[in-house]
């Protein structure tokens, strides 16, 4: 028996883009006689079309648009493939043909299996049947007998926790109680391969990790195989054993996880620009006759890996002297709430004097990043000897910090912050004279 359980060859599909050429350019304003002459030219145009058999498109300007070109690949029995790329990079439609709800263009595609599909929400069950109605439809649809679905019917209902409406239409469904029952019934009719959309994205945090749970389950420990497309690169990385990048219909990369992920972001597939121009964000506070925070440059592999090196440096913009100068970063949850805290202030307690205006350099260095994998965003803030605000950007960035070599314990005080040494390394060399934001630096020293 072979241990391919899905074998993609040279797959395409091409869809045809209709475009209206009167709507172009001059003609766009008429008279009234001059759009019904052009409806009934139009429509003569499609009745013709129509006896000959061609397809009907609204438009009369027709383009090729492949939303997928060429692509290869096999997964194994067991495997938990991921498939990463930016918004339209046709992820979505290969599994739509993987799943046989659309036809490739050309190429071919061989299951060895039955699959359950969990695409966007509204696909997947009829409106007008109720919770209960869609548990044995889709069970019948897999092949399984009616025994066979009452066997798992509590282990469904108990999982997607709906049991109070059960007997509703699901049409009547919140969007999270829909994605609920429908993954929960992907979930535990054994098909052999299960297609996961980001549609798990419309569930709570709590039923996130119950589902995250439950694929890593059904791959190593039921030896079923998992197909991901999702934006969380940290899922991605812990529940995946490889990973195709897709990108303008084609792929980039495939191989192991970690590698096509760093490969991914360090192109820019997320918001991971190797440097941040902080002098466009908004900020909090801003006392624009002294520091204005410039910019942010890695110094080191991207994406950041817990338990690797941080190094970073940030460039910031002097118009007039300044004592006492301290700046920090510092990483907080989704919510807002901070975890760690980086200040200048914490070495030696060395907190420079800026005597002339000008940009200056200051780098920043962790030995061992303490995050765990999760996804953070980055605070970045400068004051006075006084401890007032000369410049703060909140959530500056969003990052990912995934798994790295080792995972050294660290538990964070989410509700207080935790503020750790680092090393800080300033450079009063001024770089330039001259602003890149166009902030005036020219004061008199």
């Amino acid at each position: 028996m072979s241990d391919l359980i899905i074998t993609v060859e040279n797959l395409s599909k091409k869809y045809l883009v209709a475009h209206r050429s009167e709507l172009q350019g001059r003609a766009r304003y008429l008279a009234l006689r001059d759009v019904i002459g052009r409806e009934i030219r139009h429509l003569t145009r499609k009745m013709i079309d129509v006896a000959r058999g061609r397809q009907l498109l609204l438009g009369d300007v027709v383009e090729d648009f492949w939303a997928l070109k060429d692509i290869n690949f096999e997964v194994k029995r067991g495997e938990a493939l991921g498939i990463i790329g930016r918004n339209g990079a046709g992820k979505s439609t290969l599994l739509k043909i993987l799943s046989r709800i659309t036809e490739p263009t050309r190429g071919r595609v061989t299951l060895r299996g039955r699959v359950a599909s969990l695409l966007e929400v509204g696909t997947g069950f009829h409106p007008e049947l109720t919770g209960r109605q869609n548990i044995f439809l889709n069970g019948a649809i897999l092949g399984m007998t009616s025994a066979e679905i009452k066997g798992k019917f509590d282990e469904i209902v108990a999982f997607a926790e709906v049991e109070n409406f059960l007997d509703t239409p699901v049409k009547h469904f919140s969007s999270g109680m829909y994605v609920r029952l429908a993954f929960a019934v992907a979930a535990h009719l054994n098909p052999e391969i299960l297609v996961v959309d980001e549609v798990m994205a419309v569930g709570d945090t709590e039923f996130q990790k119950k589902c995250l749970g439950k694929m890593n389950e059904v791959s190593r420990v039921e030896g079923r195989t998992v197909l991901l497309v999702s934006h969380n690169m940290v899922v991605m990385d812990q529940l995946c054993q490889t990973c195709i990048w897709l990108d303008q219909g084609s792929v980039r990369l495939s191989g192991r996880t970690s590698e096509v992920i760093r490969a991914y972001l360090s192109h820019g597939g997320a918001s991971k620009e190797r440097v941040v121009q902080l002098h466009q964000l908004p900020r909090k506070w801003a006392n624009r006759d002294k520091i204005r925070l410039s910019s942010l440059e890695w110094l080191c592999k991207l994406p950041l890996r817990h338990g690797e090196p941080l190094r970073a440096r940030i460039l910031f913009e002097s118009q007039a002297p300044a004592k006492n100068l301290a700046i920090g970063i510092g990483f907080s949850d989704l919510s807002g709430s901070r975890i760690v805290t980086y200040d200048t202030d914490l070495q030696d307690g060395y907190r420079p004097n800026i005597a002339r205006p000008g940009v200056y350099a200051v780098d920043v260095e962790i030995d061992a990043l303490p995050l765990q994998p999760d996804t953070y965003l980055l605070d970045i803030g400068c004051r006075s000897g006084d401890s007032q605000a000369l410049d703060y950007i909140p959530s500056a960035l969003q990052l990912e910090i995934l798994a790295g070599p080792s995972t050294p314990g660290f538990i964070a005080a989410r509700s207080t912050g935790v503020r750790l040494n680092s090393r800080w390394t300033w450079n009063l060399e001024r770089l330039t004279g001259h602003s890149a934001s166009g902030w005036p630096i020219t004061a008199a020293a």
